[in-house]
């Protein structure tokens, strides 16, 4: 808070001022609001266009913007292409030399790693392995096209595959007996894959209409704290709905509320009839992949690449299974046949939307939220810019298109985003290397992952949750810097573990925002002083060393001022200024005790920390001014912004105050304030201690026996 430059001697630690020397020297004089709009004016108004013949002018703003738009419409169509195409931006700037090894080597890792990691997912999603490689490839393709991260790889994500899988399940559940003929098996498949589109065309079309909104920004809604431990709560959900597979139990997939804990049930009830065989795949499976992924994160600097564990872990167990027969011998569920080429594309059955609406929006904005948050890490790393809405686009694009193969919802990926900036990727250009490698399988490459067995998927869904599980790491330090961003931590993971990932979002978000409002209804006015040798002012709390003058009185509400906080900020005014009950109930801490003995003449009240007011807060600023006036209390208003104070205008405080009781600075109302008062109290010492009447024009007092009558 600074100002006037120039400050008086402090008469001592801890006393208030004597009024003698206010401020010390003065460079120019207190500045409201009205006269500083006098001195440098208002904002430049618009240019005018040429003046056109009136004729043939339309009137009013259209044609101002018509003649804008004419103006403007050769280059205007080419920067609206080159946003919606952001390789029309970066391409022509691309270093093929530098960066097109980095990609390609970045792109074929991340490819390889889509191939397993597709598959396994699949699982998760209740859908056949093959619509794994499908949504791999195509989001992918579709995201290099549109999207603004550069360092972003998108596909198949663990969090959003179990919400989409609870939602298929739960469209088209099992059949009771759970013995289904081959036939029956193709149909119920047929059924959830069209309902695992239809939910990503639903969330799809959700994100385009918040593009079309422009809407980007609700993003940040979905704070850090409650998106790392939505995350590292579905890392849990993975872990358990996994443990069927890894054990070879053929027990139906748990749903809704306490799912986590009835598949812990089932599983340990289930526990004696597991199959040797698979647990002897899945035991051999973790105990190459988990030691690979320790590796490739410590050894991230020295190696050339990541080492692909995933893909050797499913070459060895396809080559395993493939000599010892496992599938026919032990009854190993295995992947089977893939089909070759792509899938006729058709519209999902869009009779189903109503009922999937419901499950579309949080995965829409979980989808949202974790691209969004990704992208902009590694914006932040390499010093670059994304645009949000863009980004909107570009996901609901991607969900929309893709639905139209068979694709399941899709988003940017923690693993092979970390996994691609490691490999050296630079550019979107290392998701057409990535989707070449999954070309090449759904092309060619399908046969070779026919005995691998589906224990081994399972191993690297849980292998994959690594990183979201080691999110728990930050605890320690999210409590040493803020314990209520803690608290969101902790009440959106139990949520998320308790009830279910989509309820999990909403009660973390619910809570995050209620910890906002929380925080501004705690705020209490501050009382502040003047630091000594300085024109700044400061909270008397922080120092004993500041000045309060006998008179004045300076407070600052740093909080917005709207229905949720009004009655705290008329509280904490009437306790500061002893107005009413709550002033009578408590003396004035904040202060010398001296100065907590004068009655208030003057108070000023920074309203910098305001940011907004809604119409229930200007009222209350309008009622304060009436009950300042009535007390015989000059109230003073600093540093309002725009907006506030025009709010303020509109509730009708010019009413009650006059445009010289606005002033531009804290310093500028104090310092006009601390001239009056000495001024005052000097005309006062030659007529006796009569009492002061601050009217709408200034104070003034009646002094018996002499000529002095007012003072403006």
């Amino acid at each position: 808070m600074s100002g006037l430059p120039g400050a008086g001697t402090c008469p001592g630690l801890g006393e208030t001022s004597d009024l003698k020397s206010p401020l010390g020297a003065k460079f120019r004089e207190p500045l409201t609001e009205a006269r500083f709009q006098q001195l440098f004016g208002d904002a430049e108004p618009e240019p005018e266009l040429p003046a056109e013949p009136r004729g043939s002018r339309p009137c009013g703003r259209w044609a101002r913007w018509a003649r804008r738009a004419g103006a403007r419409s050769g280059s205007g169509a080419g920067r609206l292409l080159r946003a919606r195409l952001p390789p029309l931006r970066w391409l022509p700037r691309y270093r093929w030399r530098a960066w097109l090894l980095g990609d390609a080597v970045a792109g074929v890792t991340v490819g390889i790693v889509h191939v397993p990691q597709g598959m396994a997912f699949a699982l998760l999603t209740s859908v056949p392995p093959v619509f794994g490689l499908y949504t791999s490839f195509f989001p992918v393709l579709i995201y290099t096209l549109l999207g603004t991260g550069r360092h972003l790889s998108t596909g198949t994500f663990a969090v959003l595959s179990l919400m989409t899988g609870s939602a298929v399940e739960r469209l088209v559940p099992e059949p009771l007996g759970g013995n289904l003929s081959a036939i029956g098996r193709e149909e119920l498949d047929a059924q959830r894959v069209g309902a695992a589109a239809a939910l990503a065309f639903a969330s799809g079309a959700l994100m385009l209409g918040m593009f079309a909104l422009q809407l980007g920004v609700l993003s940040t809604f979905l704070s850090e704290p409650v998106v790392k431990a939505l995350t590292s709560g579905a890392a849990l959900h993975v872990l358990v709905s996994q443990l069927p597979s890894l054990l070879g139990l053929p027990l139906p997939r748990q749903i809704g509320c306490f799912a986590l804990f009835k598949t812990l049930a089932a599983v340990l009830t289930a526990l004696p009839r597991s199959s040797p065989a698979e647990l002897t795949i899945s035991a051999l499976s973790l105990a190459l992949l988990v030691p690979v992924k320790e590796l490739n994160v410590r050894f991230r600097d020295r190696l050339p690449t990541p080492i692909p564990g995933e893909i050797v872990m499913v070459l060895l167990a396809s080559v395993l299974c493939f000599t010892s027969s496992l599938d026919t011998r032990y009854n190993v569920q295995i992947v089977g046949l893939l089909p070759g080429g792509f899938p006729q594309p058709h519209l999902p059955n869009l009779a189903e939307l109503p009922r999937i609406l419901a499950d579309s929006l949080p995965i829409a904005l979980v989808a949202f939220a974790v691209s969004a948050s990704l992208a902009s890490i590694y914006a932040d790393k390499y010093s670059y810019t994304i645009d949000s809405n863009q980004e909107l686009l570009a996901h609901g694009v991607s969900n929309l298109i893709s639905s139209l193969f068979s694709c399941f919802p899709n988003s940017a990926t923690l693993a092979t985003t970390s996994l691609l900036v490691d490999a050296g990727g630079n550019t979107q250009l290392a998701g057409l290397f990535s989707c070449i490698v999954v070309l090449s399988v759904l092309l060619w490459l399908g046969p070779f992952f026919y005995y691998l067995p589906k224990a081994v998927l399972a191993c690297i869904n849980i292998s994959s949750m690594r990183q979201m599980f080691f999110q728990m790491q930050e605890l320690p330090q999210l409590w040493r810097i803020s314990r209520m961003d803690f608290a969101v931590w902790m009440v959106t993971w139990v949520a998320v573990v308790i009830l279910s990932v989509d309820l999990g979002l909403a009660v973390g978000v619910v809570f995050s925002m209620m910890t906002v409002v929380c925080r501004t209804q705690r705020v209490q006015c501050l009382a502040l002083g003047l630091a000594e040798g300085t024109e700044l002012y400061r909270p008397l709390r922080e120092s004993h060393k500041l000045r309060k003058a006998r008179g004045l009185c300076v407070l600052s509400y740093p909080a917005p001022l709207y229905f949720g906080t009004r009655g705290q900020f008329r509280r904490s005014l009437e306790w500061q200024l002893g107005l009413g009950e709550a002033g009578k109930e408590a003396p004035k801490a904040d202060g010398p005790p001296d100065a907590a003995a004068e009655p208030v003449r003057v108070v000023v009240l920074d309203c910098s920390g305001i940011t907004f007011a809604d119409a229930a807060g200007a009222r209350e600023v309008v009622q304060l001014a009436s009950r300042c006036r009535d007390a015989g209390i000059h109230l003073l208003l600093a540093q309002c912004h725009a907006s506030v104070l025009g709010t303020l205008t509109q509730a009708g405080l010019l009413d009650r105050v006059t445009p010289e009781q606005l002033f531009v600075s804290v310093q500028d109302a104090a310092a006009h304030a601390l001239e009056r008062l000495e001024l005052l109290v000097q005309r006062l010492a030659q007529c006796g201690s009569d009492p002061v009447i601050w009217s709408a024009e200034g104070p003034s007092s009646m002094c018996v026996g002499s000529g002095l009558t007012s003072y403006n």
